[in-house]
C-alpha cells in the first residue's frame, strides 16, 4: 500500500498560467520556473524589444506620412503602370504586426514583474522573425522609391516632440516598478548595479531631452505671422478629378488664393493640364484609343484630348475614398468632365482675381513644339486675358526674354538658391517641397524679400507647423481641410513650455523615488521565490531532465479515485518517490 502525504497547499493562479502559457506554452505549474533566463532566451528578448521599437518607428512614419499618401500611390503607378492604393496593405500589415509584437512585449514585461523565467515559444519566435524581416524589407523598399519621405519624421517631431517626450517619460517612469522589483529580488550586486545604471541613464536622458527639442510653435503669440494663403494644387482633387474645371471650381469655394497645375503641350500646340506622361490614369484613352494608350500625352492633338472623359476614373478608383459621400448629381457631374486647357484655367483665375501657378513639361525631342514650347505657352497666357501680376512663371528657359515681354509676371523658381542670386535674376518667390525648407530658411529668404510657397501640404499639423515657421503660402490638395484651420493646433510661450518641462520631471522623479522605496519595503523579509517553486536542486545537483521527471512525479494524480489532486488543491508525494 502506498502512503500519500500532502507536500504543500497552493492556490490556483489562473492569470499566471495564462501569462506563461500564451508566452511560452507553459500551462502547467511544473513547467514554470523562477530560475534566471538563459542567454539564448535573453537574446530573443532583445530581438523582441528591438523589433518593437523598429515597428514603433515604422508605424509612426506611416502615421505622419498620411500627408503624402497620394504621392506614394503616384510613385507606385509610375513604376507599375497600374493605379492602386498601396498604403492599404502596408497599413494593415503594420497595424497587425505592431499589435502582435506589442502584446508579446507586454507579456515579457509581466514575466519580469512576477519573477518568471522568460521562455518564448518557438511559434512566437517564427512570428517575431517574420515581422522583423517584413519590416526591414519595407524600410529598404521605401528608401529606394520614396527616400525623401523619411524627412517627415524629423519634421513631425518638431510638432509632436514636446508631447512624445511626456509620453516617453511616463512610460519610463512606469517601468520603475519593474526595475525596483528586479533590484529587490536580485542576489547579485553586479546585476543590481548594471540595471540601476542603465535605468537611471535613460531616465536622466529623458529629463534633459527638452534641451534638444526645438519647435517653431514654442513662441510668443504676438510673434506669430499671418495665416499662410492656400493654393489649390490640381484644384481640389479630393473633391473632384484633378486638373478639371470642376476641381478648380471646388477649390474656389474653399477660398484659395491661387490655382496650380502641371501643363503639357498637345501635338497641335495647345497647352493643356496633365500630371502624368500618359493619359491612362486620368482619362478613358484605353477605350477611345486602345492602340495609343501608352503614347506620350503630348502626341495627341487637342481635338482627341477634348473628346476623352477625365472623370470616370475618379469614380472607379476613388483615390481619396470620398466618392461614397457624394450625391448622385455630384457623381453625374464628375463623370462628364473632360481634359482642361491652360487657357480655361487662366480665364477662371482671371474672373476670380486669383493667382495662377503652373509648371511646364517640355515635349519629347520629336515633338513639333519641342523648341518653341515656351513661346507657345507664353502666347496662350497673353491670349487668355489674365492680368500679368496674377501669373507665376516658373520656367527657367528663356526667362530673361519672358521678363522683357511680360514684366508684370511674378517670377518663381523651383530650385533652392542663394537669396542674392535670386534677387539678381529678378525672382521674388520660391516653390519647394515642404521638406526642402527649414524655419531658418524661411526667415533668411523673407529678409531678402523672397516669399516661399511649399507643397504639398494637406494635414493640419503640417500646416500649423509651417504657419509658426513663417511660411507665406502653401500648395495643397486638401484646401477643404486647411480652410478649417484658423489658428495653429498648439502654441505656447517658452516660459509655459519650461514650466511644463520642470513640472513633468519633478512629478516623474517623485514617482520613481516613491516606487523604489515602496518596493524595497514590500520585498523586505520576503523570500525571492514563489510557494509554487519546488527547489529539488537545492539539496542535490541534478540535470534539468532529471529535475523535470521528479517534478512530474511530485504532481501525483489519484487515478484510483478519478479525481485530479491539482483540483483538490494539494500536491502529493510517496515515500517510494523520495527514495
Amino acid at each position: 500500500m502506498v502512503k500519500h502525504q500532502p507536500l504543500q497547499v497552493y492556490e490556483r493562479q489562473l492569470c499566471l498560467s495564462c501569462l506563461t502559457g500564451i508566452y511560452g506554452c507553459r500551462w502547467k505549474r511544473y513547467q514554470r520556473s523562477h530560475d534566471d533566463t538563459t542567454k539564448w532566451e535573453f537574446l530573443w528578448s532583445l530581438i523582441l524589444f528591438g523589433t518593437f521599437f523598429l515597428l514603433l518607428v515604422w508605424f509612426y512614419f506611416w502615421w505622419e506620412a498620411h500627408n503624402d499618401y497620394n504621392e506614394f500611390n503616384w510613385f507606385l503607378y509610375n513604376r507599375s503602370g497600374e493605379w492602386s492604393d498601396g498604403t492599404v496593405p502596408i497599413l494593415a500589415t503594420t497595424a497587425a504586426g505592431f499589435t502582435y509584437i506589442a502584446f508579446l512585449m507586454i507579456l515579457a514585461l509581466c514575466h519580469i514583474a512576477v519573477g518568471q523565467q522568460l521562455n518564448l515559444h518557438w511559434l512566437h519566435k517564427i512570428g517575431v522573425t517574420a515581422v522583423l524581416l517584413t519590416t526591414i524589407i519595407g524600410v529598404i523598399s521605401v528608401s529606394q522609391i520614396w527616400g525623401e519621405e523619411w524627412d517627415v519624421i524629423s519634421i513631425s517631431l518638431r510638432a509632436t516632440g514636446p508631447f512624445l517626450h511626456i509620453g516617453a517619460l511616463a512610460a519610463v517612469t512606469a517601468l520603475a516598478w519593474l526595475v525596483a522589483g528586479q533590484l529587490a529580488r536580485a542576489e547579485k550586486t553586479r546585476f543590481q548595479i548594471i540595471v540601476l545604471l542603465i535605468y537611471l541613464t535613460v531616465l536622466l536622458s529623458l529629463y534633459l531631452t527638452p534641451l534638444s527639442i526645438t519647435s517653431p510653435c514654442i513662441m510668443e503669440r504676438d510673434s506669430l505671422n499671418p495665416r499662410p494663403t492656400v493654393i489649390g494644387h490640381h484644384g481640389a482633387p479630393m473633391m473632384a478629378p484633378e486638373n478639371t474645371l470642376l476641381s478648380f471650381r471646388r477649390a474656389l469655394q474653399m477660398n484659395v488664393s491661387g490655382l496650380q497645375a502641371e501643363v503639357a503641350i498637345s501635338l497641335d500646340g495647345v497647352p493643356f493640364l496633365m500630371r502624368d506622361r500618359t493619359l491612362r490614369r486620368t482619362t478613358d484613352v484605353s477605350r477611345a484609343f486602345p492602340e495609343r494608350q501608352y503614347d506620350d500625352a503630348s502626341f495627341f492633338n487637342w481635338t482627341d484630348l477634348r473628346s476623352l472623359n477625365a472623370g470616370l476614373w475618379f469614380l472607379k478608383d476613388d483615390p481619396y475614398w470620398t466618392v461614397q459621400y457624394m450625391s448622385e448629381r455630384e457623381r453625374w457631374t464628375i463623370g462628364n468632365q473632360s481634359v482642361c486647357s491652360l487657357e480655361q484655367i487662366l480665364q477662371l483665375a482671371a474672373r476670380s482675381n486669383l493667382s495662377a501657378l503652373f509648371t511646364l513639361r517640355r515635349p519629347p525631342p520629336d515633338h513639333p513644339y519641342h523648341q518653341s514650347w515656351v513661346n507657345i505657352t507664353l502666347t496662350t497666357v497673353l491670349h487668355s486675358g489674365i492680368p500679368q501680376h496674377l501669373v507665376m512663371w516658373s520656367v527657367d528657359l528663356d526667362r530673361e526674354l519672358v521678363k522683357q515681354e511680360t514684366p508684370g509676371f511674378q517670377q518663381i523658381s523651383t530650385k533652392k538658391q542663394n537669396p542674392k542670386i535670386l534677387q539678381k535674376k529678378g525672382i521674388n518667390r520660391l516653390l519647394l517641397r515642404y521638406n526642402q525648407a527649414t524655419a531658418r530658411d524661411v526667415k533668411l529668404y523673407a529678409d531678402a524679400n523672397v516669399s516661399m510657397t511649399l507643397y504639398t501640404v494637406n494635414e493640419p499639423w503640417l500646416y500649423s507647423l509651417l504657419w509658426c515657421s513663417g511660411v507665406q503660402s502653401v500648395s495643397s490638395e486638401a484646401p477643404q481641410v486647411l480652410k478649417k484651420v484658423q489658428s495653429p493646433l498648439w502654441l505656447m510661450s517658452p516660459e509655459e513650455y519650461c514650466l511644463i518641462w520642470v513640472a513633468t520631471d519633478l512629478i516623474s522623479f517623485a514617482l520613481v523615488l516613491g516606487t523604489f522605496i515602496f518596493q524595497k519595503w514590500r520585498m523586505s523579509g520576503m523570500r525571492s521565490y514563489n510557494p509554487e517553486q519546488i527547489m529539488l536542486s537545492a539539496a542535490v545537483r541534478r540535470s534539468s531532465r532529471d529535475v523535470n521527471i521528479m517534478k512530474e512525479k511530485l504532481i501525483f494524480s489519484e487515478v484510483s479515485n478519478g479525481v485530479s489532486n491539482e483540483d483538490n488543491g494539494f500536491d502529493y508525494y510517496t515515500s517510494q518517490d523520495i527514495q
